[in-house]
C-alpha cells in the first residue's frame, strides 16, 4: 500500500491527490491506494451486477435497496471509499445531490489486494464498526474466499466464510444465491 500519513488530513488532501490514486482519511490520517486492477475491478462489477438487479431495481429478488459502486463516504471525520456499499431504501428514501454519503451504509464491501489488505482489515473495518454499519463482505481473490460479518458492539463478528466455487446466501443479501466461482472467473 502506498500511503502518506499528513498530520490531521483534510479534504483539500482529497481533492488534490493524484488521479490514479485513491484518497481516503482514516483517523486523521490520509491515505493514497492505487487504483484496483483489471481483476479487482471485475470481481467487483460482477458482484455489484448481482447485487444491483436483485436488490436495487429488484428484478430478480427483493429491491429495496441502492447499490453502489465505490461511493464516498463521510463517516465520523473519515473520508472512506469501500468497493461496493449499500442502503436500504427505508433509512435513506433517496439519493442525495452531493458527491459523498454521510449517512452509513447498511452494507459495505472490501476486495483485497495485495495493496490493500492491511489498510482495508486494520484501517477501515475498525472505522465502519465505530459508524454502525451493520453488514459487512470482506473479498479475497487469491484466496477465492468470501467472509460475512456482521456488526456487534462497535466490532465484527463473523457470520459466514464462503470459498472456491461454492453458491452462498449471505446477509443481508441472503434473499438471492451468488455463485462465487462466476467473481473468480
Amino acid at each position: 500500500m502506498s500511503n502518506r500519513p499528513v498530520s490531521r488530513a483534510t479534504y483539500e488532501d482529497v481533492l488534490t491527490a493524484p488521479d490514479d490514486k485513491i484518497a481516503e482519511i482514516a483517523a486523521g490520517e490520509l491515505y493514497l491506494t492505487p487504483r484496483p486492477a483489471a481483476r479487482h475491478a471485475r470481481i467487483a462489477s460482477a458482484l455489484t451486477s448481482d447485487l444491483h438487479d436483485a436488490f436495487d431495481h429488484g428484478r430478480s429478488g427483493p429491491g429495496g435497496w441502492w447499490v453502489l459502486f465505490e461511493p464516498e463516504l463521510h463517516l465520523d471525520g473519515n473520508v472512506l471509499v469501500p468497493d461496493i456499499a449499500a442502503w436500504r431504501r427505508s433509512r435513506m428514501a433517496s439519493l442525495p445531490d452531493a458527491a459523498w454519503f454521510d449517512i452509513p451504509p447498511d452494507w459495505v464491501c472490501e476486495i483485497l489486494s495485495a495493496s490493500t489488505e492491511v489498510f482495508d482489515r486494520r484501517r477501515k473495518l475498525p472505522l465502519y464498526a465505530a459508524a454502525g454499519i451493520p453488514h459487512l463482505w470482506i473479498v479475497d481473490p487469491e484466496a477465492q474466499r468470501l467472509e460475512a460479518y456482521s456488526g456487534d458492539r462497535g466490532g465484527w463478528v463473523r457470520s459466514g466464510t464462503f470459498a472456491g466455487a461454492a453458491t452462498i446466501s449471505a446477509e443481508p443479501f441472503d434473499a438471492i444465491a451468488i455463485a462465487l466461482g462466476r467473481l473468480w472467473a
